[in-house]
């Protein structure tokens, strides 16, 4: 196969960036790892509710996120945040209204995030997508580069983007091989979210609703240090989802945590809480085209993201980095894989020497 540009990477970035290319009539294919598109925006679907698994907020603020929403024709709406939030200390006891809801002011996707990959999926011609194909293999010759994947194709292009993590592209063979400080460079960018996992559960009513507590909730105890309310805008199915503060071997068994997760909401939000209609389970950590081992070690604090310079003018400008990761302003957010769209298509479209 012959094209100018592979994307590798299919989730928000290269999406972005391939939508770009195509409306510059640029010849280029996405090629994707996973069965799916999407990347870190996973959206799972239940009797009409929506559930992000992955990310789910953007905030004001962020305005390649805001207009490319508004260009799509799709709808946000504000976090729910109202009434008493949740504390619950060490041993398990909860308090109430001990703090604010940490996420007011922030906007959530009328169906989910996975509405705006599927719009942005429909703009893209399907001939140049390539699914379920991890690429293996990067060499550079006189004549290109060749990208081979798992599955034995092989393309031929002038240059390629990494919209994926940098550490993800790390596992990447590269001939020749990258220099050192690149690839030290590309080690030390932590993944964001990797190391993270979330845990949803769905209801028939929102009952904490009407017992006035928002959803937000904080614990010391565990194993979900951080719950808000996950509901769609309108109608049910209801939910609560948190984040699980346990490190990722601590979560390894997944019968014994969901049983711990519900145990936690039933303390924190009552009875009713204890038997979801569907607990959902995303543990990012082990998800392979998202982590590498060393992203297995939690975050505390959001990174200091951007491209550093060993990253930059790689096999003569031909190998551009493109995912949220190397986002100078935004790294992390969703916003971030759009500022790195951008820029990977300023490179990707600059003449090459």
């Amino acid at each position: 196969m012959q094209t100018q540009t592979v994307i590798i990477g299919a989730g928000l970035s290269g999406l972005c960036l391939a939508r770009q290319l195509q409306a510059k009539n640029h010849n280029y294919l996405l090629v994707e790892a996973r069965g799916r598109l999407g990347g870190r925006i996973l959206t799972e679907r239940l009797e009409g509710g929506y559930f992000d698994m992955g990310p789910a907020w953007f905030w004001p603020g962020q305005p390649r996120i805001a207009a490319l929403i508004k260009r799509l024709g799709l709808e946000w709406f504000e976090q729910y945040s109202t009434g008493a939030l949740s504390f619950e200390n060490e041993i398990g006891q909860v308090d109430r209204d001990r703090g604010f809801a940490s996420m007011q002011g922030s906007y959530r996707l009328k169906g989910g995030l996975g509405a705006l990959i599927d719009a942005l999926a429909a703009e893209i011609s399907q001939k140049r997508l390539i699914l379920s194909a991890p690429i293996v293999g990067l060499e550079k010759s006189a004549s290109g580069i060749t990208a081979t994947a798992q599955t034995g194709q092989v393309i031929h292009a002038q240059e390629v983007v990494l919209a994926l993590p940098p550490r993800v592209a790390g596992k990447i063979a590269f001939s020749p091989a990258l220099p050192d400080e690149a690839l030290s460079a590309m080690t030390g960018i932590a993944t964001w979210m990797a190391g993270q996992a979330k845990a949803i559960a769905v209801y028939d009513t929102p009952f904490w609703r009407t017992a006035g507590l928002s959803g937000d909730a904080m614990s010391r105890r565990g194993p979900m240090v951080e719950i808000h309310d996950a509901c769609p805008a309108e109608g049910g199915p209801y939910a609560l989802f948190g984040f699980i503060g346990l490190p990722p071997r601590a979560r390894s068994n997944e019968e014994r945590l969901r049983q711990a997760l519900k145990e936690q909401l039933a303390r924190l939000f009552g009875a009713e809480a204890a038997e979801p209609k569907t607990l959902l389970v995303k543990d990012w950590a082990f998800d392979l085209f998202t982590s590498i081992e060393a992203d297995q070690q939690p975050l505390y604090a959001h990174p200091q993201y951007g491209l550093p310079h060993a990253m930059t003018r790689l096999w003569d400008g031909r190998l551009i980095f493109g995912g949220t990761e190397v986002a100078p302003q935004f790294g992390g957010y969703i916003e971030g894989a759009l500022e790195a769209a951008g820029n990977a298509l300023a490179m990707a479209m600059t003449e090459k020497v």
